[in-house]
């Protein structure tokens, strides 16, 4: 059975900062939630406190992404949310990683 065509440009079109691991991981969690706080999402991520904070910190510059400082009695806790763009993002990396799969009825 012949392999698919690849459109190798549209793989290297992808956004690199959505398509690394971490990052779509991180982006995908906040998604689907209004606000995510940073030890829920280094529990669902599995990432360590400095690769979590060194990822959200690249996604903040990138728009992805907002970070919510504040207090829980006189405990500091830091929480995310997804921004527009973020959404954007996601939602045109998906519409891409679709668009490199064969079409259904096609090899």
């Amino acid at each position: 059975m012949p392999h698919p065509k690849i459109d190798l440009q549209s793989i290297l079109d992808l956004d690199r900062t959505v398509h690394e691991p971490a990052r779509l991981a991180i982006l995908t969690v906040l998604a689907s939630a209004e606000e995510v706080a940073f030890l829920f999402l280094q529990r669902v991520t599995g990432l360590s406190k400095g690769n979590l904070s060194s990822h959200t910190q690249k996604l903040e510059a990138a728009g992805f992404l907002e970070t919510i400082k504040a207090f829980q009695g006189r405990i500091p806790v830091t929480s995310f949310r997804i921004t527009e763009n973020g959404r954007t993002a996601l939602r045109l990396y998906h519409q891409q990683l679709r668009a490199l799969l064969p079409k259904e009825g096609k090899p």
